[in-house]
């Protein structure tokens, strides 16, 4: 007998569901390049509502989200100050350097987020005359995926806004687990962006699409990012097929985000009583981390991938994320072949 697989290598694994293939192949499409792809344009519609914007930007990739953001706010040699493991310094090659010529100033932080006061002493350490590059934009990332999912308190999202507004710096959202950050704080979409210059959220995490993101802002700064969607090659065609699938999403699979927290809960008390492991910190969100103390880590994935459950390893650290894929029975199958897998190290 086959083991049933439990991919908890990332929320990125989902699969869309029959709902929504089907909502997404009676979807009605046009060239979206031109703005003439309606499912699209209503998508680019709902996110700006939901996020309290003007507009927004419909785009393939969340990582296109951050490059197009950042060329956007900036200039070559400028400097971007942001918290040292944010996605846009660890995860996207390199790519606000190499596309936007600007240099990170990093924050360094326990848990992903920071302070207006953080900011404010980052920007006078800049404060060189012409020798350092000048400050412009400030980014945060919500929530923070390699801190563990941490989701930012309002009044902090507030302080580095309100701080930036005040050195005259641009602020941009990663929001790729926005929604899990609104579900999980009770807040709304547009109260966790407000502030902020720019802010996007993902489709193809924890709410289930096959792909896509979306940029929102002002309208002046969605018409100035929309030149580099196509200098970057985001522009698509008939892509309703895929922003239907967005839609869909964005009806149905919001508040569900709670059941993977839940899940997410569950896997990490179960994992924190084994013998070897070492729980990062207690999950807010869908995200787990966790050390293994008695054998490699990277073994620790290899040998729990044979008991059919996929986790991933980052930073020699082991990553469990929940998603609408897996549910209670699989948290459990995982918390059972993780005990049993320690339990013969021990």
């Amino acid at each position: 007998m086959s083991l049933r697989r439990v991919n908890l290598y990332s929320d990125t694994q989902t699969q869309p569901t029959p709902a929504m293939r089907e909502a997404m192949a009676r979807a009605e499409v046009g060239d979206e390049q031109r703005r003439q792809d309606p499912t699209v344009e209503a998508l680019c519609d709902r996110v700006a509502e939901l996020l309290g914007m003007e507009a927004a930007l419909f785009l393939p990739s969340g990582a296109m989200c951050n490059l197009v953001a950042v060329k956007t706010h900036t200039q070559p040699g400028d400097a971007v100050i942001c918290e040292r493991q944010c996605h846009i310094v660890r995860a996207e090659c390199g790519g606000a350097a190499l596309v936007s010529g600007v240099m990170i100033e990093a924050i360094d932080s326990d848990d992903g987020t920071f302070t207006g006061d953080n900011v404010r002493e980052r920007f006078e350490h800049l404060q060189l005359g012409h020798y350092a590059p000048p400050p412009r934009l400030v980014c945060v990332e919500n929530t923070h995926n390699f801190a563990g999912g941490v989701c930012w308190p309002t009044d902090r999202l507030n302080d580095v806004t309100s701080t930036a507004k005040d050195l005259g710096l641009a602020t941009h959202l990663d929001g790729a687990r926005l929604l899990n950050a609104a579900v999980a704080t009770g807040e709304k979409p547009a109260t966790l962006t407000a502030g902020f210059d720019s802010a996007w959220i993902d489709f193809s995490k924890g709410l289930g699409a096959p792909v896509g993101a979306a940029l929102a802002g002002s309208r002046d700064f969605i018409d100035h990012a929309r030149r580099y969607k196509q200098m970057f090659g985001g522009a698509m065609r008939q892509a309703g097929i895929i922003a239907a699938g967005a839609l869909h999403a964005l009806d149905h699979h919001i508040d569900r985000l709670a059941d993977d927290h839940a899940n997410a809960k569950t896997l990490a008390a179960g994992l924190s009583v084994i013998d070897g492991l070492r729980l990062i910190r207690e999950p807010q969100t869908n995200i787990v981390f966790f050390d293994v103390t008695s054998m490699p880590p990277a073994e620790f994935v290899d040998q729990m991938a044979t008991h059919g459950i996929d986790l991933s390893l980052l930073h020699g650290r082991v990553r469990a994320v929940t998603h609408l894929d897996v549910d209670a029975d699989g948290i459990m199958q995982a918390v059972t072949a993780a005990a049993a897998l320690m339990s013969r190290t021990s």
